[in-house]
């Protein structure tokens, strides 16, 4: 053979063999009876994973070679793609096995070549084995005997002493990986005793220990989790001026770091959109709209995505809390043309005035509508009835809503049909049925959202205790 191609084959051969020695990735999972024939390795992004790998089943294994993968957790997921059959670290050396029990349990992991791997499977397998005998105790703990209850508070103390001792000798010794770092970074902050308001001062220091700058986090599972408890758990229940306290003050600190920011945006809004039972979220999809995406911090959007944000935000903000109510002037069952027959939503003598939008039609309404003729028959002989209903029927066939108005005698004012001053759907963005607003005597909006029946005169109570001898506030404005 000539020596030059004896060469060339040599050069490849050996070329050929440093590439597939040189892999900086080799990750290896081994399974008890295996059945799907590709798996996949996914990053943790939000609440689902991003497929960073594919490996076909050789023999009772599956190997994911390459180039590195950047650190964080990732999940070892089967063919459906949208489980993790378990999560593991990419953190160091990045050629390791780990071959799994027929449960994926953590206590039956056995790790080669990765100490980031195998002291967190380890930490993970002490946890559960605490939690079992923590649940064994008690247990025993709710016996009638005081001997058996006794001898349970002693095992329990000696079990936290045990776990204490524990967690401080692993943090010291893996203070490196990555994996305990996640854990002190991600634990729950210390609220004083002492403190009376401790909500306030939990959501103050929630963020303290988190490294937002880390992009790695995003790969985790742990920043989505922190994240939707922030505003979807912690601040479930506040109101509009609440939550954007609290939120701003996060989004702050990351308004200038695209990734981190679409990271948070692009989950919260989408909630705080949708939401049609929650008071204050739509208020605060207006805000983000107006202080991040408006205002050029999100460069991520396109032009069209910005216009669209910004007439829904307008359309929205007509109807939030704190917005002067538009005034109608409808027709009654009467349906006269005459602009000067027609009623205000706004000239009553009553202190409020609930907004009903509803349609006959509709299940939900007629229940609603019932409970509501209820609560104001009930009402109609006190001397303090502080609201009227103005009612509309939200129905294209006029005489099948006269017909209900006097079939089931409502008693409120009802208005319905196409003579109207104004279209009522845009001015209080009435997308569906029932919809209810409520206006104070100044009828401004105090209240977007549905309210159960038996839910009216308490918040109006609620609202007169918070308002009182105070001057009229706007709750939402443009900043």
């Amino acid at each position: 053979m000539n020596t030059t191609i004896k060469r060339t084959i040599l050069a490849i051969f050996l070329l050929g063999s440093i590439a597939a020695t040189a892999q900086p990735r080799k990750i290896t999972f081994k399974l008890v009876n295996p059945t799907d024939s590709v798996m996949y390795i996914g990053q943790h992004y939000r609440d689902g994973f991003i497929i960073v790998d594919s490996a076909r089943l050789k023999g009772d294994s599956y190997t994911f070679a390459g180039q590195k993968l950047d650190r964080g957790i990732y999940a070892l997921i089967g063919q459906t793609r949208n489980k993790s059959l378990t999560d593991f670290t990419v953190d160091g050396s990045q050629k390791f096995t780990i071959a799994c029990g027929p449960t994926f349990a953590a206590a039956d992991m056995k790790i080669t070549g990765c100490k980031a791997n195998k002291a967190a499977f380890a930490y993970i397998a002490k946890l559960n084995e605490a939690r079992n005998r923590a649940k064994e105790i008690n247990e025993r703990k709710r016996s009638s005997d005081e001997n058996i209850k006794n001898k349970a508070d002693k095992d329990f103390k000696a079990l936290s002493d045990e776990m204490e001792a524990y967690e401080k000798e692993s943090f010291a010794a893996n203070a490196d990986l990555y994996f305990f770092q996640l854990i002190k970074m991600f634990a729950e902050p210390e609220v004083p005793d002492t403190l009376s308001a401790k909500l306030p001062y939990y959501l103050t220091h929630y963020w303290d220990k988190i490294d937002l700058t880390d992009h790695s986090l995003t790969r985790t599972p742990d920043l989505y989790n922190k994240m939707n408890y922030y505003f979807f758990g912690a601040l479930y229940y506040a109101d509009f001026d609440t939550i954007k306290k609290y939120g701003d003050a996060v989004l702050s600190r990351i308004q200038n770091d695209t990734l981190m920011l679409r990271y948070f945006l692009d989950h919260i809004m989408p909630r705080y959109y949708r939401s049609t039972k929650n008071v204050g979220w739509d208020a605060e999809w207006c805000h983000l709209v107006r202080r991040y995406y408006l205002s050029g911090l999100c460069p991520w959007a396109t032009p069209g995505d910005l216009t669209n944000k910004r007439k829904q935000a307008e359309y929205l903000e007509k109807s939030l809390i704190g917005a002067m109510g538009a005034e109608l002037f409808m027709a009654d069952t009467n349906q006269s043309n005459n602009p000067a027959d027609w009623i205000s939503s706004h000239r009553f003598p009553e202190k409020y005035v609930i907004l009903w939008f509803w349609d006959p039609d509709c299940h939900h309404c007629q229940e609603q509508t019932a409970t509501l003729k209820e609560l104001y028959d009930s009402l109609r002989t006190a001397p303090d009835r502080r609201f009227e209903v103005y009612a509309v029927g939200y129905e294209s066939d006029v005489e099948k809503w006269k017909r209900y108005v006097r079939e089931h005698n409502l008693p409120f004012v009802n208005v319905g049909g196409t003579n109207v001053n104004i279209d009522y759907q845009e001015a209080y963005n009435v997308h569906g049925a029932p919809t209810m607003i409520i206006l104070n005597e100044e009828r401004r909006i105090i209240m977007n959202k549905v309210l159960p029946t038996k839910s009216i005169l308490p918040f109006l109570d609620e609202y007169e205790r918070r308002n009182a001898n105070k001057p009229h506030q706007i709750m939402f404005q443009h900043k």
